[in-house]
């Protein structure tokens, strides 16, 4: 009877601690000393209002994504078909979230669009964002971070428009810092033509 309460006791405790395992660490790598974001160039202010039918709003979808970019790791490409993750440089959330609120951010900001997730237009928005990050990481060899963007624009009673964005800019380490700094600038230029591109 004792071997059975101790028993029923550890399932128990097992049963207790299993919810805990997805945010508490028994041990493993220590956390990075800070986590990349990106911030919008241009942002809307405190306080600014946007009005308009659902009909006309635009809505910016999340991007695809290839399976490198599928992480909150930031890649390197070391050789022509060598691809590793840059040490202690982790996103806050994956490369197509942040940049999807980047583009989003930019385009209201910048255009003066009532820019809707799609549950806020309801399918009714006249403008639909989407497409694919490509690129969104470090090439080693030349220190160089570059963000790709195949932008796809459907407008209602209008052609399927695709086009290609992309922008680099140079760094001077394979470090955490630069390469997010280089990183969120190459973003702010794509978003900056993408917007310009949309209207």
């Amino acid at each position: 009877m004792m071997r059975k309460f101790r028993l029923l006791t550890a399932v128990g405790l097992l049963a207790a601690t299993a919810p805990l395992g997805g945010c508490v660490s028994f041990g493993g790598a220590e956390p990075p000393p800070s986590l990349l974001s990106l911030s919008a160039d241009q942002k809307l202010s405190a306080g600014a209002m946007q009005s308009g039918p659902q009909s006309g709003s635009l809505v910016v979808a999340l991007p695809a994504a290839p399976q490198k970019l599928n992480t909150i790791r930031v890649p390197v490409q070391t050789t022509g078909t060598g691809i590793a993750y840059l040490k202690d440089a982790v996103w806050v959330d994956k490369p197509a979230r942040l940049f999807q609120d980047l583009l989003s951010e930019t385009i209201a900001a910048r255009n003066g669009r009532l820019v809707l997730t799609a549950a806020e237009a309801g399918g009714l928005a006249e403008t639909y964002v989407t497409g694919e990050l490509v690129n969104f990481g470090l090439d080693g060899p030349s220190l160089t971070v570059t963000v790709t963007y195949d932008a796809v624009k459907m407008t209602k009673d209008k052609p399927v428009l695709k086009k290609r964005f992309e922008a680099s800019e140079p760094v001077f380490a394979a470090e955490p810092g630069p390469v997010g700094e280089g990183l969120n600038k190459a973003a702010n230029k794509v978003a900056a033509d993408v917007a310009e591109w949309v209207g």
